[in-house]
């Protein structure tokens, strides 16, 4: 899969990490990607979680790296 940007979340925690991530998602255009480096290890948990209750679309999982997907609209 094509990957727009990469972000390297570093360590960030749940809060911080979703907050930035919200950005970060909303710079993108619908239908981009973009590949989230994540080591905080609430991340398995915490980015699922987040694509599931945004809409926006998981194409990639395997800690720390995470590819995500702008949803359309």
């Amino acid at each position: 899969m094509q990957v727009d940007e990469t972000w390297d979340a570093g360590d960030l925690g749940c809060g911080e990490l979703i907050a930035a991530l919200l950005k970060r998602v909303k710079s993108l255009k619908p239908r981009q990607a973009l590949r989230v480096i994540a080591k905080d290890s609430g991340a398995v948990l915490d980015i699922p979680a987040w694509c599931r209750i945004t809409g926006h679309i998981l194409r990639h999982a395997e800690p720390p790296n995470y590819i995500i997907e702008r949803k359309e609209g």
